[in-house]
């Protein structure tokens, strides 16, 4: 069966030009999408500008930019010229004609808001059905399994990730889903803040969903300075180790976002293909597909060795990861068989580590491990 089809070179090369586009965009934009305006003001007789806009609390801040010098000046246009055009959208319309898939317009703008306020360089991941899509354009290939979804997921390391950006430096994620106006309401809230999911009661074609790591304590991860609570998963910390960065496309333009690496993003979904309840059963079959779509790229582009030191990583883990794993994987092969190969697996059956005197696994997870 044909998993992907390789994209050509001319649609490839169109994709690394846009990619890099967008990088330079979002470093020169850093504003872009905020809600508020410049301003000109007088101090002691020399003029300075200023960026006004409302932080989380709803009080308006200034943020200094610079004297009013050309450079200044130069900068306040280009930021009124981004609001009014679409700098990107002629190079993302090629490379769609060229090849690359698409994201749905309605989730695009999603995504691309919460990239323009900032949630992707404080430590954002993009998980889920629209990381797979971004996964095949970085990798050059269509998928031709497991692209649909009306789900938009998106993943934060919690207090575990390090960022780099001042520490009073605070991103507005309910902020940016409501600037959209699109209807979008956080259907569960932790002690009066905004909640983890977001639903739109009039339009269910779009679910969006803030995940993060489990940890000790059970109970949603708020998280003050992204204005957010976070819903604790198991096993996620896998899948947010070495991220990578990819584009996002769509007929408007494009975005970049960090997704995880592709071979973690795999096998993290094969762990996890149990955990889901009966009523999902169509998602898991879609899970399994997309892992199918993966595998079998790592096989055809001699990477098979890539994919299978995540494995053997995720067996080391743990006898509950093991087991999970081996159930997904089982699950895999009853529908493409032809991708039980050794090149993929092996390493099953690796035994779990002994345990010290303390009672700690080595190698697992004490907070996953069953």
């Amino acid at each position: 069966m044909v998993r992907f089809v390789e994209l050509p070179l001319a649609a490839q090369t169109a994709y690394a030009e846009l990619a890099e586009q967008a990088r330079a965009l979002e470093l020169s934009n850093a504003l872009a999408g905020l809600r508020g305006s410049f301003q000109r003001m007088n101090r002691k007789k020399t003029s300075y500008w200023y960026f006004a806009y409302r932080d989380l609390d709803q009080r308006v801040r200034m943020a200094y930019v610079g004297p009013d010098e050309p450079r200044v000046r130069d900068l306040v246009e280009r930021f009124a010229a981004v609001r009014r055009v679409k700098p990107l959208a002629a190079s993302a319309q090629s490379a769609l004609a060229l090849g690359c898939t698409r994201t749905a317009p309605k989730h695009f703008r999603v995504i691309k808001r919460l990239a323009e306020y900032g949630f992707f360089r404080a430590g954002g991941v993009l998980i889920g059905i629209h990381a797979f899509i971004a996964l095949g354009n970085l990798l050059g290939v269509r998928w031709t399994d497991g692209s649909t979804t009306l789900d938009v997921d998106f993943a934060h390391a919690g207090r575990n990730v390090s960022i780099a950006l001042p520490a009073t430096v605070r991103i507005d994620v309910h902020g940016a889903l409501e600037s959209l106006e699109m209807g979008l309401l956080p259907i569960t809230q932790f002690d009066g803040r905004v909640g983890a999911q977001y639903r739109n009661p009039e339009d269910e074609e779009l679910r969006i969903d803030f995940v993060t790591s489990m940890v000790r304590r059970s109970g949603p991860v708020v998280m003050p300075n992204l204005n957010l609570a976070l819903e604790p998963l198991k096993f996620m910390e896998f899948i947010l180790e070495d991220t990578t960065q990819a584009c996002l496309i769509a007929r408007t333009g494009a975005c970049v976002v960090n997704v995880p690496a592709p071979e973690r993003f795999a096998v993290h979904k094969l762990i996890v293909h149990g955990e889901r309840p009966m009523r999902e059963r169509t998602k898991a079959r879609k899970d399994l597909l997309q892992v199918g779509s993966l595998a079998a790229y790592f096989l055809a582009s001699a990477q098979a060795a890539a994919f299978n030191a995540v494995w053997r990583e995720a067996l080391a883990r743990g006898r509950g990861w093991r087991l999970r794993a081996e159930r997904g994987r089982a699950a895999l092969i009853a529908i493409a068989p032809e991708l039980d190969v050794t090149e993929l697996w092996s390493g099953r059956g690796v035994r779990t580590p002994t345990r010290r005197r303390t009672g700690t696994t080595v190698g697992s997870d004490p907070k996953t491990t069953p």
